[in-house]
């Protein structure tokens, strides 16, 4: 399987879990220096490069085609592009890294429960406060999707590159959009999730990326890795 590339979460949970993954599967993957180590290996596919990196680079290196294959999470994909199945193909959901991309208000705007409420909020906002509401995010494509569909236009991104939730309480934002498994941590922070502003429903899946150069014989070697691996049927080279 010379040629081909797979990116694997460089660390945390993610990395053991897609490795325990891998290993389930008959394709263990060996890190010889640890975390010092950004390069892995198979005995099952000695010709496989495997990278271990960023969960948010191997999304960006897929989409891009200089990564073949890669285990990330959806939100990192779909936020990436918006055309996002064009590019990159889910192969396997992993059943591991379950989280929500949602929207999430300060507790004490007990008047804003929905989506609708927030575009009321939101276009009245600057009659009264002399500024557009201020939304801090990781996700800006999924973000100004999402509130395109519910008509909110008058509102202005904050990225965040930090802890998010705590981007109200610093008031660098006046709400969040944000990824939870849990909601305690937005809970902690005094933030509450819309009761329909769950955008996205992620986890962690094998990513194929169209955008790489599928030559017939670098098909071949997927079906090849498929097969050792045995996560889907053969013939996914057909849908590159």
């Amino acid at each position: 399987m010379s040629g081909l590339s797979l990116g694997i979460p460089s660390k945390g949970r993610l990395e053991e879990q897609t490795r325990e993954a891998f290993a389930r599967s008959g394709m263990p993957i060996e890190r010889p220096n640890g975390a010092r180590s950004y390069q892995g290996s198979s005995p099952r596919a000695p010709d496989l490069t495997i990278r271990f990196m960023p969960a948010s680079e191997i999304a960006r290196e897929l989409i891009r085609g200089t990564l073949d294959l890669g285990v990330t999470g959806a939100d990192l994909i779909e936020d990436g592009t918006e055309a996002s199945e064009k590019v990159v193909l889910p192969a396997k959901p992993l059943d591991f890294g379950h989280a929500d991309v949602v929207v999430a208000v300060p507790a004490p705007w007990i008047d804003v429960t929905r989506m609708d409420d927030l575009a009321d909020v939101a276009a009245d906002f600057r009659t009264r406060h002399g500024r557009w509401l201020r939304v801090g995010t990781k996700y800006v494509n999924l973000t100004r999707r999402f509130f395109a569909r519910h008509g909110i236009i008058e509102y202005r991104i904050v990225e965040s590159s930090g802890a998010t939730e705590a981007a109200p309480i610093s008031g660098i934002s006046d709400f969040i959009v944000d990824i939870t498994s849990s909601g305690s941590t937005l809970a902690a922070n005094g933030l509450r999730v819309l009761e329909d502003g769950t955008i996205l429903k992620s986890e962690a899946q094998l990513y194929v990326s169209r955008a790489a150069e599928w030559t017939p014989m670098r098909r071949a070697q997927l079906e090849a890795f498929m097969s050792i691996v045995d996560w889907v049927p053969p013939g996914i080279s057909t849908g590159l």
